[in-house]
């Protein structure tokens, strides 16, 4: 059953749609991957430049997504992590792709759900899983993991500088409160730290802590370096690689890979100083929403989408 656009909508609003076909300058009967499916937005936007001929094959690990597949005899929806692109795309029987666009955004449709604990504005269970099929959520990790432990997490992907001083207000709050479940919910895990966020930017603070416990969970940029490895093994020459993120973190992987083909961000060169890159920059800058789209779609502020061609 074909998903309606005010459903989608709700779903999940795409962001930057008509910036991200122009990065993909799509071929009609050429074969592409959304490896962000999400509620389909974007898919079903290339969806509309294919031919008869075209192909499209779109991941997500959030069982979620499936009620949102749209009814086409060119689309398949991979219900896996993009971190094993190469894999469920060989076993499609697809070995060379056209292109390729990540929107490396979590869902409007998972930050509103309650149950799955992406909110900071909403009660709920910390979980923070994007496959809920997978065993460790975010509860697990902030009532079992050490000070130092948590200090690594909250100061490596939150960027928090006061990440020590919270890593040891959570395990206090949890030992505190062990006799009613530790932190097990989003408000347990607020109320721990509240006393350490920064007025005036108590929203910001609190967001990346729950950023930091988000890419955690779901091995988020571990996931990201090994979908942009494979998709550029993937791609024929002149494909397209568009990546859009929402952190600085994402992002300095994504600038590092496409101008170097590394995450380190240099270039290597052979024995005669020949650069040995397989992707030429189509965006030299990150191209950001336009105050239109920031009007209408709050949660576009923070995109930044880069495109690459494979040499």
């Amino acid at each position: 059953m074909q998903q309606s656009p005010e459903k989608e909508k709700n779903y999940h609003e795409p962001v930057m749609l008509a910036e991200c076909l122009e990065g993909l300058n799509i071929i009609p009967d050429g074969t592409y991957v959304d490896a962000t499916f999400g509620g389909g937005g974007h898919s079903r936007a290339i969806l509309s430049c294919l031919g008869e001929e075209g192909r499209l094959y779109a991941f997500d690990r959030d069982g979620d997504a499936l009620a949102n597949v749209p009814d086409d005899p060119r689309f398949c929806l991979i219900n896996e992590n993009f971190s094993h692109l190469k894999s469920f795309l060989r076993l499609n029987g697809v070995r060379r792709i056209d292109g390729l666009l990540a929107d490396l955004g979590v869902s409007s449709h998972q930050i509103d759900e309650a149950s799955r604990g992406f909110s900071t504005r909403m009660e709920g269970p910390l979980d923070l899983r994007m496959d809920r099929r997978e065993g460790t959520t975010a509860a697990d990790i902030v009532n079992a993991a050490d000070e130092d432990e948590l200090e690594r997490i909250l100061r490596l992907y939150g960027e928090l500088p006061n990440a020590r001083q919270m890593a040891r207000a959570i395990t206090k709050h949890r030992t505190e409160n062990a006799e009613q479940g530790g932190i097990a919910t989003t408000g347990d895990l607020k109320a721990a730290v509240e006393h350490l966020l920064p007025r005036g930017r108590e929203n910001k603070a609190l967001a990346m802590v729950f950023q930091a416990l988000r890419i955690e969970v779901n091995g988020e940029l571990e996931a990201l370096r090994q979908m942009l490895e494979q998709a550029v093994e993937l791609l024929n020459e002149g494909g397209r690689l568009c990546v859009m993120s929402y952190h600085s973190l994402e992002d300095r992987l994504v600038k590092n890979f496409f101008r170097s083909g590394n995450f380190d961000g240099e270039v290597k060169k052979d024995f005669y100083g020949v650069p040995q890159v397989q992707l030429k920059l189509v965006t030299r800058k990150p191209v950001t929403a336009s105050d239109e789209e920031l009007q209408r779609n709050n949660r576009s502020r923070s995109a930044k989408l880069r495109v690459a061609e494979k040499i």
